[in-house]
């Protein structure tokens, strides 16, 4: 199981990167093999503000659709587009190419309430 240290995570299984005031949102390794092979990612929230915990979008996987859930309140700046034909990404590089949105963060004092790849782990298990 991939868990990148220099990374923050949600319960919901949600990993972020924060870069200045923007973060780069996605699921993460262990989310994408719980749903199996990714075929759709939906996000219709770009250019929206929204707070924590709301839903920004949903991924569509053969068996079930999960929301996906902001992690720190912003504006969706940013959708990868490349999920649109190629939703695999998420599956084979949930890390890399398979990142799903950019959010310019409101309230950077948010990310004290995320996980580290520690406190991942012991969450899930690993």
């Amino acid at each position: 199981m991939n868990i990148p240290s220099e990374l923050k995570y949600t319960k919901d299984h949600e990993w972020i990167r924060i870069e200045g005031d923007i973060a780069t949102i996605g699921i993460t390794d262990f989310a994408q093999s719980e749903l199996g092979d990714i075929v759709y990612v939906e996000v219709e929230t770009v250019d929206e503000t929204l707070d924590a915990e709301e839903v920004f979008g949903t991924v569509e996987a053969v068996k079930t659709v999960s929301d996906l859930f902001l992690p720190l309140s912003g504006e969706i700046i940013d959708f990868n587009e490349v999920l649109e034909d190629e939703p695999e990404k998420v599956n084979s590089d949930p890390y890399g190419d398979g990142w799903m949105i950019k959010l310019k963060c409101s309230d950077l004092s948010q990310t004290e309430g995320l996980m580290s790849a520690d406190d991942y782990k012991a969450l899930i298990g690993a």
